[in-house]
Formats: structure tokens, C-alpha cells, sequence
């Protein structure tokens, strides 16, 4: 196995992320467990926002797994999680409202969401590629001047999926101040139950901040790779 002190610099953004994720999965579970005054399912919630929008071409699905929720804008349609859809608890309330954030995005053509999209084939390429071709070249150093052109066209194509991380951040927190924006005129949440709305999309929010952190320490760590080199 080939270790290079640089994979040390990994470490804090792993730390972020692991304390995201459990930050993320009580924060959810808390709030799962607490149920709004209205009783609003979160398929119900989602409608609602739709059908109050003036959005009717949208439809509104129920799919398997624990936070799959999203919105597929090639089908248009809301996915929510099995746990989301049927339950009338403020987690699935602020997630539902979430996804429908990002179905006004779509209609009303926020240039960030058209971006992160155009950049999905790239960030999945980069991702799965780039550091494997910065390897390669590295192990290869007897191929010469072939070896750096395998490094950097690694360093070139992750990235690509740095970029795609920078672009979901301000995607996935505009859906986010949509979502309480739209809970709170139309009424659909009341008085502190705002506030766990506004709980569960902001540890929502921080699992986005750790993965684009942790990305950009891994570009980082590849960089210091090809410079020892």
C-alpha cells in the first residue's frame, strides 16, 4: 500500500465530516420525533407548496431509504423518503419543504442549479478518476515526462469535482432559506416549530460544508503529492 505523509492533511476534514453526519442524524431524529400542530404530512407538505405556487406539472413520489429525499427535475418529480412522506413530524416538514425549494430553482431558473448540473458528469469523472490517475503517475515515474502528464490531467480532473462541491453550496442553501421562507408565509409550521425546521436544514446544510471541505483538502494532499514527486 503506498503512503505519503501528506495523507495526514485528510484527517481534520474527515473529523468535519464524521461530526456532521452524527450532527445531521440526531439532529433528524430529534425532530422526527416531534410532531407539528397542523398534523401535515411531509407528501402533504410538498403538495401544498406546489399547489400554492402555481406548480402542477410536479408530482410528488415516495421512495425507499432513510434520507434519499430529492428532487429529479428530468422527471419532475419531488422523491421522498419513506420516513418523510407519511409522517407529519417537523423533520419531514422541513425536508419536504427543502425539496420543493428546489423545484422553484427549476422553474424560475436559478443559474447555480443549472450549473451543478451541467457539472455532474465531470464531478463524477473527476471524482472516481482523477486521484487514481495521480497515482498511476506516480508509481509510473519510469514512463518520464508521460508520468506528469498523468498527474496533473489527475490533479486537472478532480478538480472539476471540487468545483461541483463549491456550486452545491449555495444550491442546497438557497432550497434551504426558500423552504423556511415558504413554511413560515404559508403557515405550514407555527411559532417554535419554525425553529426545528430551521435545526434539521441547518445540519442539513453543514454535511455540504464538510464534503466540499474535505474535498478540497484531497486536491490539496494531491498537489503536495506531485510537488515531492
Amino acid at each position: 500500500m503506498y503512503f505519503h505523509s501528506s495523507y495526514l492533511i485528510l484527517i481534520p476534514g474527515m473529523i468535519l465530516m464524521f461530526w456532521a453526519q452524527h450532527r445531521v442524524k440526531a439532529t433528524y431524529e430529534k425532530y422526527a420525533e416531534s410532531q407539528s400542530s397542523l398534523g401535515m404530512t411531509g407528501a402533504q407538505v410538498a403538495k401544498t407548496i406546489l399547489q400554492r405556487m402555481g406548480i402542477y406539472d410536479v408530482t410528488v413520489e415516495q421512495v425507499e431509504g432513510e434520507l434519499t429525499d430529492h428532487y429529479d427535475p428530468s422527471a419532475k418529480a419531488v422523491r421522498l423518503s419513506e420516513s418523510v412522506y407519511a409522517s407529519s413530524s417537523l423533520a419531514a416538514a422541513a425536508i419536504a419543504a427543502h425539496e420543493c425549494g428546489h423545484v422553484l430553482q427549476d422553474v424560475r431558473g436559478y443559474q447555480f442549479m443549472n450549473i451543478r448540473a451541467s457539472l455532474v458528469p465531470v464531478a463524477n469523472i473527476g471524482a472516481n478518476f482523477g486521484p487514481m490517475m495521480v497515482m498511476a503517475g506516480l508509481f509510473l515515474t519510469s514512463l518520464g515526462s508521460l508520468s506528469t502528464v498523468f498527474i496533473n490531467l489527475g490533479i486537472i480532473l478532480f478538480a472539476g469535482a471540487i468545483l461541483f462541491h463549491i456550486v452545491t453550496l449555495p444550491v442546497e442553501f438557497d432550497a434551504s432559506s426558500r423552504a423556511l421562507r415558504l413554511i413560515d408565509e404559508l403557515g405550514i409550521l407555527q411559532g417554535e416549530e419554525k425553529r426545528g425546521a430551521r435545526s434539521v436544514l441547518n445540519a442539513a446544510a453543514w454535511t455540504y460544508v464538510a464534503t466540499a471541505i474535505y474535498a478540497a483538502l484531497q486536491l490539496v494532499q494531491l498537489l503536495l503529492m506531485r510537488g515531492n514527486d
